[in-house]
């Protein structure tokens, strides 16, 4: 039999994608990046409130990945829960420089603000869109630390030990910053 023709639908490990990388495959990048760069831009859109400050962090963490600037270590964890630790430090970098922290704003594009011919409910579309939008709103209005535990959490379902992980705090912190925040949110 040759083996070496075996096809098999199991992903690559990240950590094999990483040793590839290291070795100059510029495929193991771009498999890392196709995998992890949409989790890591929609955590990074929902924490910093910009779409060009998002691309900006994630195009950072990209780099450190294909530079080993981060120095990731498997043995500490999942290399996921790691890009969204480095993402979440350089939001708070970020937020530190610009001397105060950002605000979530959503640019409207013209094709979402008019009528969908092809809706076959626009009543119940207008109310999830301004439903969406006052969780947004609400979201935009949590303190930082809880808005990263409502996102990790509720958003890419992560476990309160990988937010504690993410979040450098204990997994008591993780459950109340979660209790907190979703109290502030029913009451907004």
């Amino acid at each position: 039999k040759n083996t070496t023709m075996t096809t098999t639908a199991t992903p690559i490990p990240d950590t094999e994608l990483l040793r590839q990388l290291r070795g100059g495959a510029q495929a193991a990048f771009q498999a890392l990046y196709r995998r992890h760069q949409g989790p890591l831009y929609r955590f990074a859109v929902l924490r910093c409130g910009s779409p060009d400050t998002a691309a900006d962090v994630v195009q950072e963490v990209f780099m450190g990945v294909l530079t080993d600037a981060w120095r990731f270590d498997p043995l500490r964890g999942q290399l996921q829960h790691f890009l969204f630790g480095v993402a979440r430090n350089l939001i708070l970098k970020h937020e530190h420089a610009r001397g105060r922290t950002a605000s979530l704003t959503e640019d409207h594009d013209e094709e979402d603000e008019a009528c969908d011919e092809g809706a076959g409910e626009p009543l119940a579309r207008l109310l999830s869109d301004e439903l969406a939008e006052d969780v947004r709103r609400a979201l935009a209005r949590l303190a930082p630390h809880y808005r990263d535990a409502v996102i990790l959490y509720e958003m890419h379902d992560l476990s309160y030990l990988e937010i504690a992980a993410i979040c450098q705090v204990d997994i008591g912190t993780v459950r109340s910053r979660l209790s907190r925040a979703r109290a502030a949110l029913a009451k907004r």
